[in-house]
């Protein structure tokens, strides 16, 4: 029985292992090479601010513009889509939604600009 075990074990891999070596001849292991970078993990966490900014004031815009925007930034914890698909689901085209798109940009815009104003005066 140990050494069935023994053989199921030697196909792991420790993440600090040496798996080869660089240019310089330094060695690699797994976790090098399988690391995330720092700025990656910040722009994730950064889009996740924005969307909650959106979601936040999202109440301003009608039922379509919520719609188009939700869609479009993932906001409803799905994948973001393409003008293209928000239109096939809408049943309008793709240019009327970019025309929407922007309207309700625009009125996020503005609405964050006022309460950012508003916040500097207080």
């Amino acid at each position: 029985m140990h050494l069935r075990s023994l053989k199921k074990t030697k196909k792991d891999v420790l993440l600090h292992d040496p798996i080869g070596t660089d240019k310089e001849g330094n060695e690699i292991s797994l976790i090098d090479i399988l690391g995330t970078e720092a700025n990656e993990v910040e722009d994730k966490v950064q889009l996740k601010i924005e969307k909650n900014k959106i979601y936040k004031h999202i109440h301003i815009l009608d039922e379509r513009e919520k719609e188009v925007i939700i869609g479009r930034f993932g906001l409803d914890n799905e994948e973001e889509r393409t003008q293209r698909e928000i239109a096939r689901e809408l049943g309008i085209s793709r240019s009327y939604v970019s025309r929407i798109e922007k309207r309700a940009l625009l009125k996020l815009f503005h609405e964050f600009y006022r309460k950012n104003e508003n916040t500097i005066k207080n």
